[in-house]
């Protein structure tokens, strides 16, 4: 049960399709218009222009010419060449680029790279990570022969390097030296969270944090209303020059139904992080409100419900979550596993038990995540198992079940415990570091906002 093979996340169109049909007053999201904006992009590339101007002080005696040349646009960009004739290109994998065409277009002319490039086990990850828009760049001679190539690797912060060393080609993985760069931007709601970030121009990975941050507030499956509106600053990082991911959000302010949520990174004196309010509040708290980053609710919790298994009427003491079978559960607060393993109709089952007299239940699961058995230790957010069918289930769905002294309560309505606060050292350095902090958040409100179409 460990380990799924077919578990996975919800694609990005499953998400969409999520977060744009969770509440009635949110329209649907209308089809996207990027297509057009491809062809025009495209068709621009086709052709550069050059422009001579006559210097301003004999602009009046001599006419200027406009001269438009129209240039390979497919060329390999030469970004350098050292003192000792090797040359510094760079190129982005194309839709349909093999190892070949990618390293003919880089002007890699050297059997003997060819071959190792495409036999040492070590290289054959590259022929299966021509991911589209990914910047490649190789040190050559004057002559075409390899001397270096830097190919980054999906998923990781490190780079794979091919390079030769007296005289005979290696291959070895690298760490990045990642540069950060912070970003602003804004946007405004219309059909989705995901909608509106994607217009902005803002990664997924930063439209998930923006939901985890304010998660514990704002219901984004309910709670989003036409016309709220966002603010975020946070860090792109690169690598020589090119954007390798995004990192964490520094700052951000969300408008949800004209009430306005701020959140601020701060690290503290042990080295630890966390978001807080203006006024020094924790915006973690003790309890995750829900199991699953997206889903929605499809049987709340209820004294009485007809069990369409069953066939009779019985009491439903939790809440169930539709998601896709392999879908990501995390265990809504730091604390050990009690149980894992199958209980009668839950199907497999995992009991969580917390601090005090709190403890959490996942049913219905596919199965566990590695490692997790009788005694691990969990911290809050921790992907711990995978949406399944499993026990008396019609389809696939979470059942959650949040207990206080072994009794079931219904996780939407109870009133979670808060998480521990700032300390008075800490709580003076964080409002010490506010106005640097208002700074940045001024920026990103200045940024025009963008309308999700």
């Amino acid at each position: 049960m460990n380990n799924p093979e077919n578990s996975r996340e919800p694609s990005r169109r499953e998400r969409l399709w999520i977060l744009a049909h969770s509440h009635p007053g949110i329209e649907r999201v209308g089809r996207l218009r990027w297509p057009l904006a491809g062809i025009g992009a495209f068709s621009l590339l086709g052709m550069m222009a050059a422009f001579a101007t006559a210097p301003a002080d004999n602009a009046n005696n001599v006419a200027q010419q406009t001269i438009v040349e129209t240039l390979d646009a497919l060329a390999p960009q030469l970004v350098g060449v050292s003192a000792d004739n090797e040359y510094l290109r760079e190129e982005r994998v194309q839709r349909g680029d093999t190892l070949s065409s990618l390293l003919i277009r880089l002007g890699v002319n050297d059997a003997e790279a060819f071959n190792f490039i495409r036999n040492d086990p070590r290289t054959q990850q590259i022929a299966r990570q021509l991911r589209p828009g990914k910047a490649v760049s190789v040190r050559t001679g004057e002559g075409g022969d390899l001397h270096t190539l830097y190919f980054p690797l999906n998923g990781k912060d490190a780079s794979l390097v091919v390079e030769r060393r007296n005289g005979r080609l290696e291959a070895s993985e690298q760490a990045m030296t990642l540069e950060a760069r912070t970003v602003f931007k804004s946007g405004e709601i219309r059909y989705s969270l995901f909608g509106a970030t994607d217009t902005a121009g803002i990664p997924d990975a930063v439209a998930t944090q923006l939901a985890e941050v304010f998660g514990a507030d704002i219901d984004f499956l309910r709670d989003l209303r036409k016309g709220d509106r966002f603010s975020v600053v946070y860090e792109m990082l690169q690598h020589r020059g090119q954007f390798v991911r995004s990192g964490r959000i520094l700052a951000a302010e969300f408008v949800n139904n004209q009430k306005t949520f701020t959140a601020y990174w701060h690290t503290t004196s042990d080295g630890h992080g966390g978001y807080y309010s203006r006024n020094g509040e924790s915006l973690r708290k003790a309890f995750l409100r829900s199991p699953l980053e997206f889903s929605r609710v499809t049987s709340g919790f209820t004294s009485a419900r007809f069990h369409p298994v069953l066939q009779t009427w019985r009491a439903h003491k939790g809440v169930d979550y539709g998601a896709p079978i392999g879908t990501s559960v995390r265990t809504v607060a730091d604390g050990v596993v009690e149980f894992a393993g199958q209980q009668s109709g839950y199907g497999n089952l995992l009991v969580i038990r917390h601090s005090g007299a709190y403890s959490s239940a996942y049913g219905h699961l596919k199965g566990f995540a590695a490692g997790i058995r009788k005694g691990t230790s969990v911290q809050q957010g921790e992907t711990v198992a995978y949406v399944g069918q499993t026990g008396l289930a019609t389809g696939p769905h979470l059942h959650y079940e949040f207990r206080i002294n072994g009794q079931q309560v219904n996780p939407l309505a109870v009133n979670l415990p808060p998480a521990t606060p700032l300390d008075p050292k800490q709580l003076a350095s964080f409002r010490n570091s506010l106005p640097a902090q208002d700074e940045l958040m001024q920026l990103a409100r200045q940024v025009s906002v963008t309308t999700s179409e």
